[in-house]
Order: C-alpha cells, then sequence, then structure tokens
C-alpha cells in the first residue's frame, strides 16, 4: 500500500459517501485509476464494507455499557454456545476476547438502564457465565472508527 492508497482510505474513513471524482481530484488521480485502487482493496479485504454511522443519542439509545465476561469453561463446544448465544442480540454492538483476566469484553448499546436489565437477563439465560460485570459510559468524549493509518508524528505535524 502507498501513500496514495493511504490517503484514499483516509478519505474514505471520514467520509465513505464520497464519490470517485471527489476521492480522485483530492488525491492526484483521474476517475478510472482511482475507482481500480478502491477495488482492489474491496478485494484485498482491506476495506470490509461502506457504513453511515448513526447518533445513538438522536435514536434514543443513550446508553453504552461494557460489559466484563469471565468463563470458567474455555473449551470449543462452550465457545459455539456462547457464540450462538450472542449472534442475534442486536444490542451487542462489539465483541472482543481478551487475555488476561478478562475472558471477553462487550460493548451494548441500549435505550436505558430497564433496557439493559432486560439485555442482561436474556444474556444470563443463555449461557453460563462465571461472572458478568457491567460499566456504564457517563461521557463520550472521543469515538471513532478511523484506524490510524499515518504514524502519530506526521499526523502532528500536518496539523490534524
Amino acid at each position: 500500500m502507498d501513500p496514495i492508497d493511504r490517503k484514499i482510505l483516509t478519505l474514505l474513513q471520514s467520509n465513505a459517501g464520497l464519490s470517485i471524482a471527489e476521492i480522485a481530484a483530492k488525491v492526484g488521480l483521474s476517475q478510472t485509476p482511482c475507482w481500480k485502487r478502491i477495488q482492489k482493496m474491496e478485494q484485498a479485504g482491506i476495506i470490509k464494507g461502506r457504513v453511515a454511522l448513526l447518533d445513538a443519542k438522536r435514536l434514543n439509545l443513550g446508553l453504552t455499557v461494557f460489559v466484563i465476561i469471565r468463563t470458567n469453561q474455555h473449551d470449543e463446544i462452550w465457545l459455539q454456545k456462547f457464540g450462538r448465544a450472542v449472534k442475534d442480540m442486536n444490542e451487542i454492538t462489539a465483541i472482543w476476547r481478551m487475555a488476561g483476566d478478562i475472558d471477553y469484553l462487550l460493548r451494548v448499546v441500549v435505550k436505558d438502564m430497564d433496557a439493559y436489565d432486560s439485555f442482561y437477563k436474556r444474556l444470563i439465560k443463555r449461557v453460563s457465565l462465571s461472572d458478568v460485570s457491567s460499566t456504564f459510559v457517563m461521557e463520550e468524549i472521543k469515538y471513532t472508527t478511523a484506524l490510524p493509518l499515518e504514524p502519530a508524528a506526521a499526523t502532528l505535524a500536518a496539523g490534524t
């Protein structure tokens, strides 16, 4: 991946709705080579998809919860059961399997505490967990889906 590819990805991360013409003009290419680069990155799986980012609060989803899960079961059968249990729980926006004291970390977005309580009861009913604890977000200070494509020093030097 060269600097032009990184510029294209940076633009798409900030606004996936840009036209090929707009992206091409901003990176100094004509439209066809720009489109080919984007297609190549899509085929390589670098670009996984293009989405609209929604404002949770304006959609009445004002509570974000990080759910910490510990289990004493680490076999394949339990892992498959856990995967099936959480697959259709739309409140879960991300799940990470962790190293260290925490086995899984879930990001859950719901309307309010009552909605979270309902989610929690469904979760513990579906799968055996040894410990579940929740941390509630009071204020979102920074949130981005953009990955850092340039070194931090280059970003600071550019003034962005």
